[in-house]
C-alpha cells in the first residue's frame, strides 16, 4: 500500500481486499480497523455507513476499470488484441493474487442482500463492461476477426459470464491456470468459422 495514500484510500484498499476475500457480508469496520491500525470511529468519520463505503469503493473500481478499458483501446485498434489484453490483465491478477476475482462479481453473488445504493452501482459496472464487450465484438465481426453466432449483445453477455465464471473456477480449484484455459476456449469459439 502506498505510504502517501490518504486514510480514505487506505480504508478503501483494505475494504476491497476484504470484499474479494469474503464478500460484502464477510467484513466489518473492526476488520478494517485491525488491518490499518485506526479506530472504528475514524473509519465512520470517512464513511458513516458500510453501504456508503462500498458504494464509494464500487465507484472507484468502476472508474479504474473504465480507464483500463480506455487504455486498451488507445494502445491497439485491433479488437482481438484488446480482448487478449483484457484477458491477460485478469490472468496476471489471478496468477499473482493481486485481484483474484472481480470486486463487482464478488458483490453480484450477494446481490439480493446488498443495499440498493451498492447494488445499483454493481449493475452499472456490468452494464458498462457489457457495452464495451459488445462494441468490441461488433467491431471485430466487422473486421472479420470474430464470427458471432448471435447478436453482439448476447455474445458479450456470454463472454462476460465466461470470464467471471473462469475466475470462480480458478478460485474454487486453486488453479490460476484454469482461468486462461476457460477464457481461451471462449475466444476460440469467437474466432472459429461460423457454421
Amino acid at each position: 500500500m502506498n505510504s502517501m495514500a490518504s486514510t480514505s484510500d487506505k480504508i478503501l484498499d483494505i475494504a476491497q481486499s476484504l470484499i474479494v476475500a469474503g464478500g460484502y457480508n464477510g467484513f466489518s469496520y473492526a476488520d478494517i480497523s485491525a488491518a490499518i491500525g485506526i479506530r472504528k470511529a475514524s473509519i465512520h468519520h470517512h464513511f458513516p455507513t458500510k453501504a456508503e463505503l462500498v458504494a464509494v469503493l464500487v465507484d472507484r473500481y468502476r472508474q479504474q476499470a473504465e480507464a483500463g478499458l480506455k487504455f486498451l483501446q488507445e494502445r491497439s485498434s485491433d479488437p482481438s488484441e484488446q480482448l487478449q489484453s483484457y484477458l491477460g490483465f485478469w490472468e496476471k491478477c489471478i496468477r499473482d493474487a493481486s485481484l483474484p476475482v472481480c470486486v463487482c462479481a464478488m458483490l453480484a453473488s450477494e446481490m439480493q442482500m446488498l443495499p440498493e445504493e451498492v447494488a445499483s452501482r454493481v449493475r452499472t459496472h456490468f452494464q458498462s463492461l457489457a457495452a464495451w464487450l459488445t462494441s468490441l465484438l461488433k467491431e471485430g465481426a466487422e473486421q472479420d476477426l470474430f464470427r458471432l453466432s448471435r447478436r453482439p449483445e448476447d455474445e458479450a453477455q456470454a463472454l462476460m459470464a465466461s470470464v467471471h465464471g473462469a475466475m470462480l473456477s480458478a478460485r474454487a480449484f486453486g488453479d490460476p491456470a484454469l482461468f486462461i484455459t476457460i477464457a481461451n476456449a471462449q475466444i476460440a469459439k469467437l474466432q472459429a468459422p461460423a457454421r
